[in-house]
């Protein structure tokens, strides 16, 4: 059987949401599905999904109010949204186990679903995120980065000003793959806009504000699946302190440091990313046959 080595767009309805993923075939084999970050996409996932479509069935969602997917009526964009989108998606798709794998916002939800449905996922990947992420520097630098984030721009020259200024240790092909997939052209052609919900996601994080912390202790204190938890050397979001912890706590967790990765890991160290992303897969399925 031929092998997609590029992904084909499909959509399906979960919550009343028209939610837009992407599906790289192979569906006789053991699914992944992709979770991207706060202001990602399900794109992101492209150069992680390629090398992995000889051996699993990978689907990258674009979550509510990101990419192709429709954005939230009420701004719904939280935590329990997220996870009752996922759970709608992978119920209609009959994916009864699969792996999760998520970034940053897509890891926090990774956590919160695995701990609420341990019987459906088989192994999680989570890049860059644990408990007490939200009060890093980092965290407090993405809120001002969205905070201060232009919602037009009148030139694709000024959006990939913007986008550079915004990741300046990004690669050109990292560069290109946000301007192409992250914004658009207003249809007058009078500004350039992002793709994403980017007033109602302020307007949720500005609302989380006044709320408890969310913890994530108990989420990786109930992991019951071999769980790889990737750090970008160079992060201002997940301290090494807290994933030498996490491994304490649960030993189905494991980590790895990716050398030269801001909390962008997978786009700033694809190479390192994908060696161990695929080790980590290629021996949970060996232990899975045993």
């Amino acid at each position: 059987m031929a092998i997609q080595t590029v992904a084909t767009d499909q959509f399906i309805t979960v919550n009343g949401l028209r939610l837009h993923y992407l599906d790289w075939g192979n569906e006789r084999a053991t699914p992944v599905v992709l979770l991207h970050g706060l202001r990602g996409f399900a794109h992101t996932w492209d150069p992680v999904a390629r090398p992995l479509a000889d051996r699993f069935h990978l689907l990258a969602l674009d979550q509510r109010g990101r990419g192709e997917s429709e954005w939230a009526p009420e701004a719904e964009y939280n935590t329990d949204a997220y996870v009752s989108d996922i759970e709608g998606f992978v119920d209609q798709l009959g994916l009864r186990q699969f792996v999760l794998v998520g970034h940053s916002m897509g890891g926090a939800n990774t956590l919160a679903y695995t701990s609420k449905h341990p019987d459906r996922v088989k192994a999680a990947v989570i890049e860059d995120v644990g408990p007490g992420s939200l009060d890093s520097p980092g965290s407090a630098r993405i809120a001002r980065e969205m905070e201060a984030t232009p919602v037009r721009f009148s030139s694709w020259a000024e959006a990939e000003a913007f986008c550079r200024k915004e990741r300046p240790g990004a690669s050109d092909d990292v560069i290109r793959a946000r301007l192409g997939t992250a914004m658009k052209q207003l249809p007058d052609g009078s500004a350039v806009t992002w793709v994403y919900d980017l007033e109602g996601i302020r307007m949720a994080r500005r609302a989380a504000q006044a709320q408890p912390r969310p913890d994530l202790w108990p989420a990786v204190k109930a992991l019951r699946c071999p769980t790889l938890v990737l750090r970008g050397g160079a992060t201002d979001i997940l301290t090494r302190e807290t994933v030498e912890e996490m491994a304490r706590v649960n030993p189905l967790v494991r980590w790895a440091e990716v050398p030269g990765a801001s909390h962008f890991v997978h786009e700033d160290n694809l190479e390192v990313f994908n060696l161990e992303v695929s080790a980590f897969l290629k021996e949970v399925a060996s232990i899975s046959s045993e």
